[in-house]
């Protein structure tokens, strides 16, 4: 009763319940997990289902629970974070992993999302980052901390005008992209899913998404990861 009472209020309010998307915590640090667990446990729409301080005993514990979302700290005992997400992604590859660390050497960047990370996320985030991050990831899409976005560039495409290189800006002029587009471009730089971004700017959820497909036919990039490097690189935002 109360459930049928929750639809119709939210059919009268005009809203969709967002799905709950099941949390797994892999983390050894315990005053670190005990925090994760209070932002997951203070939000309707998340549901933790298992917690672990330990690479080995996290690989199975994550399997037998099979969460949406992975919270993958990399410095883990036993196994770390980036040899766990290859081992969990290859038995169960629809699981995402968000990588929740401290740790921001390009290095250490590269080899999760090698190893198979849908994000990065750092320790310094807050809180509605961190929320922001794991629905993103849930939902098929990238997430990466802004300050990751900007090591990656410089690891992986280098400083602009180097060595004949042809920068973003000189390749791509800014007024390719319209100024809405510019609007959301820089809030996937920020890490905004796609359904924050509809409420941010106040408009429908399907504009958005029109928005971000033209975003990428223009940028010619294939996800918000490419499009977020692409920004960054050619100085659209800061």
């Amino acid at each position: 009763m109360q459930n049928l009472n929750n639809e119709k209020a939210n059919s009268q309010a005009g809203t969709t319940p967002q799905s709950v998307v099941s949390v797994f915590i892999a983390e050894d640090h315990e005053v670190t997990r005990f925090g994760i667990k209070a932002v997951i446990e203070s939000r309707p729409d998340f549901k933790l289902v298992g917690e672990a301080a330990d690479g080995k005993l996290a690989y199975g514990e994550i399997l037998s629970s099979n969460p949406d979302v992975v919270l993958m700290d990399i410095g883990l005992p036993s196994i770390d974070g980036i040899e766990l997400s290859r081992r969990v992604k290859s038995a169960a590859p629809q699981i995402k992993i968000l990588v929740f660390t401290s740790r921001e050497s390009s290095d250490q960047i590269l080899a999760a999302f090698a190893a198979g990370a849908d994000g990065y996320c750092l320790k310094e985030a807050s809180n509605s980052q961190l929320h922001v991050a794991i629905r993103t990831v849930a939902e098929g899409g990238v997430w990466l901390h802004p300050a990751i976005a900007r090591v990656l560039v410089a690891r992986c495409i280098g400083p602009a005008g180097q060595s004949g290189q042809t920068t973003i800006s000189q390749a791509i002029p800014y007024e390719v992209l319209s100024a809405r587009e510019h609007e959301v471009l820089r809030l996937i730089v920020d890490g905004l899913s796609n359904q924050e971004i509809a409420e941010r700017l106040v408009v429908s959820l399907d504009t958005v998404k029109t928005h971000v497909r033209h975003i990428f036919e223009k940028l010619a990039v294939n996800d918000r990861t490419q499009a977020a490097l692409k920004a960054v690189r050619a100085g659209w935002v800061g």
